[in-house]
């Protein structure tokens, strides 16, 4: 039988495009189905969710390829499907409702709204037929038309009450600013909910608390010793993350959360903004402890991301499915019998059992999801044999091992990726390469920094459309159409800007200006922080998700708190703390530190939610240092000073190179003022008072070991 089409057929995204060939008669998010809704006075079904989720996948097989439930969703409903990372704005607006309706959240995400968008019901998954204390989905389907056709007033009213309690939702934070003591209340709340055994905070599921860590990482190691120091928090939670399933031990990069407490079940996919916001925080605490298992955990996160999530050599993909084959992590779990196929020798497959936790029963119906339990656990010391503990036999058959494992899993049928390139991902993904770069082998951080030069000047020239910054920076997602009736008015991209695109891009604009010198990314960044302001900001020391000229939705969303990234509060405060301090405006400082009204409460009760906010918190009280490099830019040296400075300089330094010519930067950026040099030359200031200016590393360095020790002693909030 031909399979027909639907409406998302010729839809940009793949996830959407994953349901084109339904019977459901889906149509993409747009006025269109609003219009038909009120047309035929039917209630719309949002259906949200994303290429990677696997739960979506289920539901999909279930119930939307059911052509007796679509046949009902057809004749009572319009049925939208949208995909959350092309509109994660319309995600938030009814993640809001699902989670004032059910007090949870996820994907996939189940809404329906009045002709008019207002939500009503909504949910998350729902088996096909009753289940788990579940309704099944034709049965609500056919309760919700009920509904709509009996009591439509009641419908209404609901409709009218939630919405209006969305709208309160997103008032954003208020109150009085922080007290001096947050970090210390936010630091104890964290120790009290850290678990000491196997790192990270609370229990199962385990999701990377990235922005958590970041904030821990930070804190000054002087002031804190022990098992529960933030340093030690930071590196315990990584080493077990590291050694466990979430961590892909062969292809390299981390899956999104572990089901367990202990991470190691994951839920297979993997998301580019994981990877990104992980790879800095392996490489920096790998390098300040020592340990080989970060440091390769952070090499493998690199080697992922540009060998597995780059589509064009230049941008990369949003993320990697969980399934293969029809079934979840099928792509990476192993069985005794994979092994037998994998290694002739049965020495060889009782090293690679012992090494990676592969046994007959494992932890998906006989399916072992590979663990690394060390060179140290009994079973690989028995399997090595003679060879334990030799310095050349015992890492050549450990490299023998995994090599073959890896060939395997390179012969099985990959999982999809999705080829979306999100603006704001990819430019966390660039900030996460340059960031690790001064911990990585030189060739390896090469490369990263390559790889984001590259990354970040695409994004630029595919997203920025002179006024704003697309959310898709896919090279097929340029088209644009008018915004309102306005012919002189902006225009909207398919894909509209969004706080977090701006925020992020200027964010790893500095980042790059830091590491590689280049001027263009510093305009950027304040173009970046100008457009955050102008097109973002509430007048009330707020910010919204979508720009003044964006689409009205029923609720204009707001991201205040840290999920998955950091929020969008916290990312354009933080842009704005920095080029506060790089043009010496005072006024934009305040004004970034006006977020940070009314977290106070938070620090005690959930501190993971507001750690970008603790962080632009300590970036606005810390005296900076200033690292300036000036002198030829094709000079080695003058590189080369730059990146000592990147690697060495303290917490908050502000790093860059003087531009070669002049130009506007030179009067907008006072750190510049009369620091054009003819030969390679580096400025360490901090306060107003400099040191003596240096022509090579090893003097630098002694600079630099001097302005931490400084920087570490000063008073921190």
């Amino acid at each position: 039988m031909t399979k027909h089409a639907n409406a998302l057929a010729d839809a940009a995204s793949p996830y959407l495009r994953q349901h084109a060939h339904q019977p459901v008669a889906w149509q993409p998010w747009g006025d269109a189905a609003f219009a038909e809704a009120r047309e035929r006075d039917v209630p719309v079904l949002v259906s949200i969710g994303y290429a990677a989720c696997h739960w979506c996948h289920v539901m999909a097989h279930e119930s939307f390829d059911d052509p007796a439930i679509a046949e009902v969703m057809n004749a009572h409903f319009v049925n939208v499907k949208v995909d959350r990372e092309e509109r994660p704005d319309v995600d938030a607006v009814y993640m809001s409702a699902v989670q004032a309706l059910t007090g949870s959240g996820g994907w996939p995400m189940t809404v329906v709204t009045t002709p008019d968008g207002r939500p009503w019901f909504a949910g998350t998954y729902f088996p096909p037929d009753d289940r788990h204390g579940r309704p099944g989905f034709g049965r609500l389907l056919t309760a919700l038309h009920g509904a709509w056709r009996d009591r439509r007033d009641e419908v209404v009213r609901s409709a009218s009450e939630i919405t209006e309690h969305l709208g309160k939702l997103a008032g954003g934070l208020d109150g009085a600013p922080p007290d001096d003591d947050i970090a210390a209340v936010a630091l104890a709340a964290l120790r009290a909910g850290f678990d000491a055994r196997h790192g990270g905070f609370g229990g199962a599921p385990k999701f990377p608390p990235h922005t958590a860590l970041r904030w821990l990482l930070e804190r000054p190691a002087e002031a804190e010793h022990g098992p529960l120091s933030a340093g030690a928090m930071v590196h315990h939670t990584l080493r077990r993350m590291t050694d466990g399933g979430i961590h892909d031990q062969l292809l390299g990069g981390f899956a999104r959360y572990a089901v367990d407490d202990a991470w190691v079940v994951p839920h297979f996919e993997k998301m580019l903004y994981d990877n990104a916001l992980l790879l800095p925080l392996l490489a920096r605490t790998g390098a300040r402890t020592a340990d080989e298992r970060l440091l390769g955990a952070a090499a493998g996160v690199v080697g992922w991301a540009l060998d597995t999530m780059r589509l064009d050599g230049v941008t990369f993909a949003s993320s990697q499915d969980a399934d293969s084959e029809g079934e979840e992590g099928r792509f990476a779990t192993f069985t005794p019998a994979d092994l037998e196929a994998a290694l002739a020798d049965p020495a060889d497959r009782a090293l690679a059992a012992a090494l990676f936790g592969i046994d007959e029963v494992g932890q998906l119906e006989g399916r072992s999801v590979p663990i690394w339990l060390g060179l140290e656990h009994p079973s690989a010391v028995a399997a090595l044999g003679p060879d334990a503990g030799d310095p050349v036999r015992t890492p050549a058959r450990v490299a023998h091992v995994r090599e073959a494992l890896v060939a395997q899993r390179r012969q099985r049928v990959p999982p999809a990726i999705d080829d979306k390139v999100v603006t704001s991902w990819n430019a966390l993904m660039v900030r996460g390469l340059v960031e690790a770069a001064p911990w990585l082998p030189a060739p390896l951080a090469a490369a990263a920094r390559a790889a984001a030069e590259a990354c970040a000047d695409a994004l630029w020239s595919r997203a920025w459309d002179g006024r704003s910054l697309r959310h898709l920076a896919t090279a097929r997602d340029g088209a644009q159409r008018p915004a309102g009736d306005d012919d002189d008015g902006p225009t909207v991209p398919a894909a509209a800007a969004l706080l977090e695109d701006a925020a992020a891009y200027g964010l790893a604009a500095l980042a790059l200006h830091r590491a590689v010198g280049a001027e263009r990314f510093l305009e950027r960044a304040l173009l970046m922080a100008d457009v955050v302001e102008r097109d973002f900001a509430d007048g009330e020391g707020g910010y919204f998700t979508t720009p003044h000229f964006g689409e009205t939705l029923v609720v204009r969303p707001r991201s205040t708190f840290d999920g998955p990234t950091p929020s969008e509060y916290g990312l354009a405060a933080e842009l704005l703390a920095w080029v506060a301090a790089w043009t010496g405006d005072g006024q934009r400082a305040e004004r970034a530190g006006q977020v940070l009204r009314g977290i106070e409460p938070l620090a005690q009760r959930s501190p993971s939610a507001i750690a970008s906010l603790l962080s632009v918190r300590e970036r606005l009280e810390a005296t900076p240092v200033e690292v300036i490099g000036a002198g030829p830019p094709d000079d080695p040296v003058t590189r080369r000073l730059l990146e000592v400075a990147d690697r060495e300089a303290p917490d908050h330094a502000l790093v860059g190179r003087v531009p070669a010519e002049a130009g506007a930067l030179l009067t907008r950026i006072p750190w510049f003022a009369e620091r054009r040099a003819a030969r390679p030359t580096a400025y360490v200031c901090r306060a107003g008072s400099c040191r003596l200016p240096v022509h090579d590393e090893g003097s630098l360095v002694e600079q630099l070991v001097d302005a931490r020790l400084e920087a570490a002693s000063a008073p921190r909030p």
